[in-house]
């Protein structure tokens, strides 16, 4: 597994803090939706296939951590949504896509 899941405001803010030296890639993920259950199945694939070696990736599931999904819309200023991938450089936000719009051709031709 080349991802680690976050669920405290203190994870995210490592992660935030990170994205100044290295890219962050992370998917807000629902535990009870099939659209969010297919870009899970999308990320893993993505990370099965030789990932960017020079980011990091991390899983945080909305409904379980839902204050560090709020956390994440707020200081990004990016809508929630879910499923959602966003990809987070310098502190701020570079690239979001949610829905069927998580898929691994996406993740490879923005993050590749």
């Amino acid at each position: 597994m080349n991802w680690k899941e976050i669920a405290t405001l203190e994870e995210w803010d490592e992660v935030l803090s990170n994205s100044s030296t290295r890219g962050q890639v992370i998917l807000k993920h629902s535990t009870t939706c099939p659209v969010s259950a297919n870009a899970l199945h999308e990320f893993e694939d993505y990370l099965k296939d030789s990932p960017n070696p020079d980011m990091d990736y991390t899983l945080v599931k909305v409904i379980e951590s839902r204050p560090v999904s709020n956390k994440i819309a707020e200081d990004l200023n990016v809508k929630h949504e879910s499923p959602q991938i966003i990809y987070l450089k310098e502190k701020s936000k570079y690239w979001a896509a949610s829905h069927w719009s998580v898929t691994k051709a996406h993740m490879k031709a923005v993050l590749d």
